[in-house]
């Protein structure tokens, strides 16, 4: 628990050191589309996950995606999100984004099919530590199944204006998850 307050300190501190530095404006675009794969530690999960964003202007935005996932134990997972949230351009190389999405969860077996509601609440940070590096930090909470809270960060490095690809890893009470893909930016 301390090394993830850590990393929020330093994201933070990030955000607050950025206002003081004098690249060029990077203008961080909300417009992509995104494919990652995803692996769960704690019950030998993985699978893919397909996400985008869309930005529609005054800041706000359309944010979705769907992740299947596969357990050892032979049970199928799908997750679905939809919603919309709002960027506060901080400076022009840190943002501080918000979003609230509607969640569809289905796990499966031979056995039996549960599925669940509920919604997904995110606030954090998204910035450019150098000019091809971003990262990003947020505290999530979510009302599927038990609830829970926890905490997202994430590093891309930009190989081309449209392209960028990087691993986020996730800290949710028991369960760890680690993501590597890329990003497509379409604007």
């Amino acid at each position: 628990m301390r090394t993830v307050l850590l990393l929020v300190a330093l994201l933070g501190s990030g955000a607050v050191l950025a206002q003081n530095t004098q690249q060029p404006s990077a203008d961080l675009d909300y417009n992509y589309l995104e494919l990652r794969f995803v692996d769960v530690d704690s019950n030998g999960g993985d699978g893919v996950r397909f996400a985008g964003s869309y930005e529609f202007g005054n800041n706000w935005l359309l944010v979705g995606g769907l992740t299947s996932l596969d357990y050892n134990n032979s049970v199928d997972g799908r997750w679905i999100e939809i919603g919309a949230g709002y960027v506060w351009h901080y400076t022009n190389d840190w943002d501080m984004v918000a979003t609230m999405r509607y969640v569809n969860a289905e796990f499966d077996n031979q056995i039996l099919s549960v599925d669940d509601d509920g919604l997904a609440f995110s606030g954090g940070v998204r910035g450019l530590i150098a000019p091809r590096f971003e990262v990003r930090g947020s505290v999530n909470h979510i009302t599927v199944g038990d609830s829970d809270t926890y905490l997202d960060i994430a590093g891309d490095y930009y190989f081309t204006p449209q392209f960028a690809a990087g691993l986020s890893i996730e800290f949710a009470g028991d369960t760890d998850i680690i993501t590597i893909g890329g990003r497509w930016f379409f604007e």
